[in-house]
């Protein structure tokens, strides 16, 4: 796990599997089922491959630059409206954790 998110420590049961869970990236409610990793990825993977409602990521290419330090820009995950405010990934990163 990367950045500075919070992890909450306890001593839960996979729902699927039943494998220990000893640290998770959000608090539970006792309502939902918890998952471990790996039975979270094979869940998540075949919901994608099952469900035609998710949809496709999109990146947009193109020849921008960073409004703070000017960095090239050539690949976005949207479609930018203008161009003036476009931030580079470290500079993202770094406005986003303050």
């Amino acid at each position: 796990m990367g950045g500075d998110r919070q992890m909450y420590q306890g001593n839960w049961s996979c729902s699927e599997c039943g494998a220990a869970i000893t640290e998770l990236p959000f608090q539970p409610n006792g309502t939902s089922p918890l998952y471990c990793r790996d039975c979270h990825r094979q869940k998540r993977g075949n919901t994608q491959r099952s469900n035609n409602n998710f949809r496709e990521r999109r990146t947009f290419n193109g020849n921008w630059s960073c409004s703070q330090c000017g960095a090239a820009i050539t690949e976005l995950p949207f479609e930018p409206k203008d161009d003036q405010s476009l931030l580079c990934r470290d500079c993202y990163r770094a406005q986003r954790n303050g």
